[in-house]
């Protein structure tokens, strides 16, 4: 049912689009009769549309892979750089969240530590929209900023650092088997924004897998229950991610790629000052519009990234 599904959606797409396509083509033919300067605007906008929708399905195709089409659950790590790499990490998460919000994906915290004096040490996030991971899988590794930072009296340009990580949502019906035994559950208060019960009660929950020493933690829902049952999704995501890695030989690779959260191992550059520019290492796509991609302009990067992931499966 799963594939009749993804097929109907499939046709579905291509019928809306050569429909729109039609549209366009008459109003077009109107324009060319009388001019409208209300419609010859409509015309334009609805052209840039079509385009981009397009696209969007032009990258789809590029997505193959067994949990492509999954829910993303995203990890980010603020590195080497104290409150300046905090305050990207937020940044970063901003970026992620309008990214999400554009595509019409939900973005839902899971569990979140606030950086000491500003931004956030860590957090991770899901977000539910199709083909979530499949997009996000070009995010993975490290991101460097350089800027001229504003925690500088002297202003001086400061280069920060944090790391992505993103694993698929598991579906349901994947067998993962979790013993209790291998367990330790531990209760603790949240912390950060929430409300007084949120920070006044043993709400949140953090998971050890001891076998695997997986951690995993959800703090963000009031209730103890539903922040565990948050926490145990989390980590049948994580473990099954681990065995597929195992399966693949892959799982060190899949760390060494991201590295040490500091210089030489970033994937992308986001150059503030005293030029801006957005560079990809891998793919050495690269933009000066800069407050575009901060706003979650980001689809770019990715289709370069498939296009690059195919050649190199292709080789």
């Amino acid at each position: 049912m799963s594939k009749l599904d993804d097929l109907k959606e499939t046709v579905n797409s291509w019928k809306d689009l050569n429909e729109r396509i039609n549209n366009l083509i008459e109003m077009d033919e109107l324009l060319q009769q009388e001019q409208d300067d209300s419609l010859s605007a409509e015309l334009e906008q609805d052209k840039l549309k079509l385009i981009k929708d397009v696209e969007n399905i032009e990258t789809k195709t590029k997505l193959s892979g067994k949990h492509d089409k999954n829910n993303a659950i995203v990890s980010i790590h603020a590195g080497a750089g104290g409150t300046e790499s905090c305050d990207w990490a937020q940044m970063l998460v901003r970026m992620y969240s309008r990214w999400a919000e554009n595509k019409g994906f939900n973005f839902n915290t899971i569990d979140i530590l606030d950086g000491d004096e500003a931004g956030i040490k860590s957090i991770t996030f899901m977000i539910n929209g199709p083909f979530a991971y499949g997009l996000l899988q070009s995010e993975i590794g490290v991101h460097r900023l350089v800027r001229i930072s504003p925690f500088d009296a002297n202003k001086r340009r400061h280069t920060s650092f944090a790391s992505v990580d993103v694993i698929p949502e598991v579906d349901d019906d994947i067998d993962i088997v979790i013993d209790e035994k291998d367990l330790r559950i531990d209760t603790y208060r949240s912390t950060g924004a929430g409300g007084q019960h949120v920070n006044t009660t043993d709400s949140a929950v953090r998971i050890t897998h001891l076998p695997t020493n997986i951690v995993v933690q959800s703090q963000t829902e009031r209730s103890q229950i539903k922040n565990k049952a948050t926490a145990m999704k989390l980590l049948k995501a994580k473990l099954y991610e681990f065995e597929q890695e195992k399966l693949r030989q892959s799982y060190e690779k899949h760390y060494d790629e991201k590295g040490l959260i500091a210089w030489g191992s970033q994937i992308r550059s986001y150059v503030f000052m005293p030029y801006q520019l957005v560079k990809d290492h891998r793919t050495e796509y690269e933009t000066s519009q800069v407050d575009k991609v901060m706003d979650g302009d980001i689809d770019a990067f990715i289709s370069q990234y498939l296009n690059w992931k195919l050649q190199i499966k292709n080789n």
